[in-house]
Formats: C-alpha cells, structure tokens, sequence
C-alpha cells in the first residue's frame, strides 16, 4: 500500500456537512477536513424543510477545494436517514424534502395501525417504530393528498439524490433504504404489500444497490465546474451510520456500538435480521450494514437535548460541559425519548416540565439541566444494552463509541458508570471515514471489512473509560424503568 491514494468522502449530519480528504499511504489513513459547513432547516408555510439547493451548492465547492488540494481517485456521499425526495417524471425535484422533525407525522402512527396491525408492519421491515420514518411521512401525504405524492415518478433518499444529482444514476442505496420502513429486510426488497395497504405507490421506488457499488462517472459539467476531473462515485454506506460501524475499531466480534451525537444509536454487528416478537416488544430495528452485516439497534434521543439549550443560551459547548460537571449529580432523571423532547425549541423548559411532571427535583441552573440529560442519556443506553444483549444472546463488551458525541468527556465517562462496561471512544469522524473505507475497498486498495478496521486501529487515537464507583447510578436507573416499564 505504498502508493499515495486520496478520496473525498462527503458527510452530511444533521447539524453541518464536510468534505473530507482521507489519504491512504504505507498502510495508514490521514483526514484532513477541506470544508465545513452548517446545515439549517428551513421554516416555510407548509412546514419545516431540508435547504437543499444550499447544501447542494456546498457539495459542490466541497469537492471544488478538494481537487485543488490533491488528485482525487474518487468520492462517495452519505447522509442522515428516513428523509426523502420526489422526482417528477422529468427527474426535476418537486421541492425542498421535508425535515423529520416536522409536524406532518404526528398521528401517523395512530393512523398506520388503523390501516393494519402493528405487528403486520414489523413483520415486513424490523424497523423500529418512530414517527419520523420514511412511512409516516409518506402516509402523512397520502392522508392529505398532497400533490407532490400524487404527480411523483420516482423516490429518492437524501443521499441518493445527491448520487444522482452528481452521477446521473437513479437508484436507491441499500443501507439508506432500509432505514425507510418501506423495506423488507427478508426479500432485501422494497416492502410493496405493506405500501399497497397504505395507498403509497409503489412505482416511485427505483432499483436498490448494495454499498460499495460504483455509480459510474461524476457528470461531466460538476467535473468541469471543480475541477475534479472525471473521477468513480462510489455509494459507501450512504445512511451515516452504516458508514460509521464499518470505522469501528474493532478486533473482535462481541462488542457494542454507539454512534453518539444528534441522535445516539446503540446496536450490535449480526449476520441476519432479528424479527422476533421480543425484538417488536423492545421496538429495536434491523438496518442495513456494509460486507454482508446488518445492524440490530436502537435509536435514542442524543446530544439533541444539549444542542437545543445551546441554542437557546447562546453558550459553547464547552463551558455547557463545565456547567454540568460542577452540578450536583442524580437531581432528577428524564426519558430522552419522550415525544416531549421530539420538536425543536425551549428545551430547558422541556426539561424542567418532565421533572415536575414527574414528581423530581427541578433542575433550575444551566448545569443543573444539562447534567440531568447527560445522566438520562447515559442510563438510556443502559436500558437498551440490556435489551440488545438479551436480543442477541450474548454480552456485549466494549461498548465503541464514536461520532462528534466522543469530544464530550463526561458523557464518555457517565455511559462507563451507567452500563458498567469498558467505554472505547473513537474515532470522532467515524462517518467520513467509514466512507473512505468502503470506496478504498471499491477500488480494490483494501481487502476486506477486517482490512479496513485493522487500518483505523493503525491510524487513529482512541481514548479508553472504565466504570468508576459513583454512588447513585442504580437508583436513578430504577427510576428511569419506572417511567418505561409498566
């Protein structure tokens, strides 16, 4: 691996995108971040939205600066999931997808299991029930009749329009796709009696292809525009964290992973989907991994709960964490999957209400409330570790944890105490390397799956946390099942 390979991995979160530049060179990955950007929604009449055109127009001065700082053997994209587009029959976007926060899928899930039986619905997508997902949204426009739906000619995930947008190819990834709830993860097909029942059509959904697939050649007038050159689009995991757990850093086969940030989803590597009535019951899910893997997990509310108060106090991340550190700890616990918490704005207040509502102590300073959330949120990925354990019949240690979640210390060391497992942190740009690896392996530079792990462990730092002996941890845990168990 002597020879100098550099490729653009394009990773869109939720909070911001980047174009990073990974180089592979005498059996080691360097990254260095060509362009940040901030992704802001977008409030219209009609509800809230994804500024596509302005992300789009990133993209593209990402991959800009990128040739000018070194010649690219390809680019691959991801983003997050359940979002989507619509095409109309000239494959022109019929306007700004919508955001999955907004309120057009309240009900829906009410609506769904009026339409047929909840188990029904698991039974044909092991996905996990949230009102966010692709279905709803979808059902939600049925329910309307919104036009859209009604003169639309193929659907398109976010990241695979975007793939189109620089590949020309219309097609479906697979990892993305099975986050949708409109995918059969027992056919590895879109999932069309279940659609059929709910009135969405089944002719917008295209063909699916497997990650690590080449799109063929970017389109010759961004190649032109860049500078780039006429270079592979490969489709890496596109759903982020598909991409994310293929940067695990691991060299054994009984761990657990967290990709924390926005959102937290706690899962575990398996070979076959879990349909299971006790898998439905947990309301866990089954996406889709790279190399032959599938991910059984589950998503939680994350570093969401911090963004939000920051947003409203106006205060960097850091001096939140130094506030929280300095409270006083276990003053009350919250459930950061309350429908509560789901909708942007006024979280402290959010915050303060579950507690009352509850009957706890009301954190009332700034590191009083961000310290009850980091608390909550580590004793929820408890909770669901046990779950996941029990699902996959076996104990699960370490517990990896990686994304922009890792740069915060002390919910590192608070998921240590909380699950009493051994905590790896690392790497922190997880996504947009787990991109890089499965374009490397694409390209034939990488082997394999076990290959592109063992590079992560040469290349990147990680940081170990081991459960320390803190009083109080169990009791707020029992509190914390006394508001989730019956």
């Amino acid at each position: 691996m002597a020879e100098l390979k550099n490729y653009l991995a394009l990773d869109l979160g939720a909070e911001s995108g980047r174009a990073i530049l990974g180089t592979i060179e005498d059996g080691r990955l360097a990254l260095a971040e060509v362009h940040r950007f901030a992704n802001i929604p977008v409030s219209l009449p009609d509800g809230l939205h994804w500024d596509i055109q302005h992300l789009w127009s990133e993209i593209r001065t990402g991959i800009g600066l990128s040739a000018v700082r070194a010649p690219l053997a390809s680019l691959g994209l991801d983003t997050w999931g359940v979002d989507f587009a619509l095409l109309d029959k000239d494959g022109t976007l019929l306007g700004d997808p919508h955001h999955y926060r907004d309120t057009r899928t309240d009900g829906m899930l009410e609506e769904a299991f009026r339409r047929i039986p909840r188990e029904a619905i698991f039974a044909q997508t092991g996905i996990q029930f949230m009102q966010l997902n692709t279905l709803y949204q979808l059902l939600s426009m049925v329910v309307t009749k919104d036009p859209q739906l009604e003169v639309a000619q193929t659907f398109l995930t976010i990241p695979d329009l975007f793939n189109y947008w620089l590949s020309g190819k219309i097609t479906c990834e697979f990892t993305n796709a099975t986050t949708t709830q409109c995918f059969n993860p027992l056919s590895r097909s879109w999932a069309f009696p279940l659609l059929e029942t709910l009135g969405i059509p089944t002719y917008i959904f295209p063909s699916i292809c497997e990650p690590g697939t080449s799109l063929g050649s970017l389109l010759s007038p961004i190649a032109s525009e860049t500078g780039v050159g006429s270079i592979p689009v490969i489709a890496p995991a596109c759903h982020d964290t598909g991409s994310a757990v293929a940067a695990v850093p691991a060299n054994q086969a009984d761990f657990a992973w967290l990709s924390s940030g926005t959102w937290s989803i706690l899962g575990a590597e398996v070979r076959e989907p879990t349909l299971s009535a006790k898998a439905l019951a947990y309301n866990f899910t089954n996406e889709g991994g790279v190399c032959g893997t599938w991910r059984l997990s589950k998503n939680i509310t994350g570093l969401w709960l911090v963004q939000e108060c920051k947003r409203e106090w106006n205060l960097p991340y850091d001096q939140i964490t130094h506030l929280a550190a300095a409270a006083k700890p276990f003053l009350a616990v919250i459930d950061p999957d309350s429908t509560l918490f789901l909708h942007p704005g006024h979280m402290p207040e959010k915050i303060r209400k579950f507690c009352e509502d509850t009957g706890q102590t009301v954190p009332m300073t700034r590191g009083e409330i961000v310290r009850v959330a980091l608390e909550s949120l580590a004793l929820k990925y408890r909770f669901v570790l046990e779950r996941l354990e029990e699902l996959a019949g076996r104990r699960l240690e370490p517990l990896h944890i990686f994304g922009g979640g890792v740069r915060n210390c002390l919910l590192d060391q608070f998921s240590a105490d909380a699950t009493g497992r051994m905590v790896i942190a690392g790497p922190v740009e997880a996504t947009a390397i787990g991109n890089i690896l499965m374009q490397a392996i694409m390209m034939g530079d990488l082997d394999s799956l076990q290959d592109a792990r063992q590079l992560v462990r040469h290349s990147f730092g990680i940081e170990e946390y081991h459960p320390g002996l803190g009083d109080g941890w169990e009791s707020a845990y029992q509190k914390l099942k006394s508001f989730l168990l019956p």
